[in-house]
């Protein structure tokens, strides 16, 4: 069975700041503040929670305690020049641990800043749109064949250490770029568009790296949320695709130590990520079908949802890590684009299974 590779916890602080590097007059540099959220990744020992299993909740007391100082401060009090890249390198230095991966810092749910374990700091900004559009090449039959309609959301992600900027990408910035992008997309029919008479996800997704690429050098994915569940990813090169999936499961961890609330049978309302990649196939314009792989995963999916998770005979144990992988192993066999597994058992605290951890870091 695969090991976890990454254990994720996320804590939520309340603070004012202003950030005075900023241009005269742009409006964030006056007092201001935000419902941040920041999480963490981290490579953890075998040992590094209080019993196995017990990762998860002890990384999450860990974030809590470091972002304590933060929370209903003036954050310009405790750091100097309080960006959300700045705030990411305190939190990091803060939890003083080894492991960690990646620190992910959201001030809005719009954008945010993810420090990667090489210290380059990746911004990131959501924009949405509303349109209509029908899959022209798939089967008699198939409900994307009908003209239909999506909120659809899109993140744009820059490393902006590729860039030569004196100042860090602003928000600002990504919003003037978007913007031409937002009058040709907003409340059309996006068939109608030059270059996306076949208007799925992927090809959505290449088609605006054509047109942001120019204009943005640092950009290094482009996401597409067709829906609130699925979506795409791009890079120039590869895609990406992911299905969300909810489960509503009991759980009781054999291992947790006596005394503790895991011994108990409790449960969790749990949001899985699968995230599957393969070629493009030309005609279709996807790499796999969203129904495909729900239909593939349903009688996986069976067998966790409304389920006592502890009586699964061949799981071993209930605990997040186990299941993560439980679910990686057993949707690998008839699903092989699979290759990494999101398991969150409450809002941004849980586990990641992966062959590897290529890809845009999307919001917890």
């Amino acid at each position: 069975m695969r090991q976890v590779d990454m254990t994720v916890a996320t804590g939520n602080f309340e603070s004012a700041r202003h950030v005075d590097l900023l241009p005269e007059g742009h409006r964030c540099r006056g007092i201001h503040g935000h419902s941040f959220q920041a999480s963490v990744f981290a490579a953890l020992r075998d040992d590094w929670g209080p019993f196995p299993g017990g990762e998860v909740s002890a990384l999450r007391q860990r974030m809590e305690q470091a972002l304590e100082p933060l929370n209903y401060v003036h954050l310009n009090k405790v750091i100097h020049q309080p960006t959300d890249e700045n705030i990411a390198r305190w939190i990091r230095t803060r939890l003083a641990m080894p492991g960690i991966d990646r620190i992910a810092v959201q001030s809005t749910k719009n954008q945010g800043v993810d420090l990667d374990r090489d210290g380059m700091a990746h911004v990131w900004r959501r924009h949405q749109f509303q349109a209509a559009h029908r899959l022209p090449n798939v089967p008699p039959g198939h409900k994307c064949g009908r003209m239909h309609g999506h909120g659809f959301e899109v993140i744009v992600h820059a490393n902006q250490d590729l860039g030569s900027r004196v100042l860090s990408i602003d928000y600002d910035h990504l919003d003037e770029i978007w913007a031409p992008l937002q009058e040709s997309l907003d409340y059309r029919c996006l068939n109608e568009i030059e270059g996306l008479d076949n208007p799925t996800s992927e090809l959505i997704s290449s088609w605006l790296w054509e047109r942001l690429k120019q204009q943005l050098p640092e950009m290094s994915w482009i996401t597409v949320f067709e829906t609130a569940s699925c979506g795409a990813n791009f890079d120039g090169h590869h895609y990406r695709i992911w299905k969300d999936f909810t489960l509503d499961s009991a759980v009781q961890q054999k291992r947790a130590s006596r005394g503790t609330v895991q011994s108990r049978i409790h449960g969790h309302t749990y949001k899985l990520r699968l995230h599957l990649k393969a070629s493009l196939d030309t005609v279709m314009g996807w790499t796999i079908d969203f129904g495909d792989v729900k239909t593939i995963f349903d009688p996986i999916f069976k067998k966790l949802d409304h389920q006592p998770l502890y009586e699964i005979a061949d799981l071993g144990d209930s605990d997040t890590a186990s299941v993560a992988c439980w679910i990686y192993e057993t949707t690998k066999v008839d699903l092989p684009q699979l290759f990494r597994v999101d398991l969150y058992e409450t809002d941004g605290c849980g586990v990641i299974v992966a062959e590897d951890m290529e890809g845009p870091a999307l919001p917890v």
